[in-house]
């Protein structure tokens, strides 16, 4: 078996099977993107709760994994060439789950990189925007005296929606009949923008009803009740 344990990581979130995908996450859109993954591929893992009230994400052993201080990383045991391999960022993590267990990405080579180019527009595009809605309507902008950046933030996020919106008026996901990586990257952070961050009325969600009918999908799926509850609250 694999030893994981010279990761400086470990030592803080010790390993109870370290023979699994180690993830180290919280629940928030991008930590979502890849507990969903990974109970959508059935690819064994074990779960670690990074906690922002402890600024966990910025001890010397999480900086350890990823320099960036974000969550979502994983540490594979069994990476490329049966070495452990240590990976941050949720779009990259996605593509390497959907690699590792041959799902959730198609397998033309036109197709996938059509995959890819959304899963961008998400990373780009939808993340960054709609994180700003959250700050400037939510959180501590929400107090601030000048709403042009709030406005500013809301009309991107909305553009950005109309053109979801429009890709799916034709298909059932984002890739068509084929549920895909793009859509596991996507629509946890379109459930955050009008539900965590009540900013549904805001952007007009209900001008993209392509875009709704297709959450709702995405929410009934099994896996993805699970995984958005994924680490466990402590």
């Amino acid at each position: 078996m694999t030893d994981i344990s010279s990761f400086p990581i470990t030592r803080k979130w010790p390993a109870q099977h370290p023979d699994r995908i180690q993830l180290y996450s919280l629940p928030t859109p991008n930590g979502i993107k890849v507990s969903v993954m990974l109970e959508e591929t059935g690819l064994p893992y074990e779960p670690h709760r990074v906690g922002f009230e402890t600024s966990d994400q910025m001890s010397p052993e999480f900086l350890s994994l990823n320099p960036n201080n974000k969550i979502p990383a994983i540490l594979d045991p069994h990476g490329p060439g049966g070495k452990p391999l240590a990976l941050f960022e949720s779009g990259a993590i996605l593509l390497y789950l959907a690699d590792k267990a041959g799902m959730f990405m198609p397998q033309d080579p036109a197709g996938r990189w059509e995959a890819v180019q959304w899963l961008m527009f998400q990373m780009g595009g939808i993340g960054p925007m709609f994180g700003q809605v959250g700050f400037f309507h939510k959180f501590a902008g929400k107090d601030f005296e000048d709403k042009r950046p709030r406005d500013r933030y809301t009309a991107e996020s909305s553009r950005l929606l109309g053109v979801l919106n429009q890709r799916l008026a034709n298909r059932k996901w984002i890739m068509g009949d084929a549920y895909t990586f793009a859509d596991i990257a996507t629509f946890p952070w379109v459930r955050n923008l009008i539900g965590f961050y009540e900013a549904g009325d805001l952007v007009g969600i209900s001008d993209f009803p392509h875009v709704t009918r297709a959450l709702a999908a995405f929410v009934a799926r099994p896996a993805v009740a699970r995984g958005i509850e994924i680490p466990k609250r402590s």
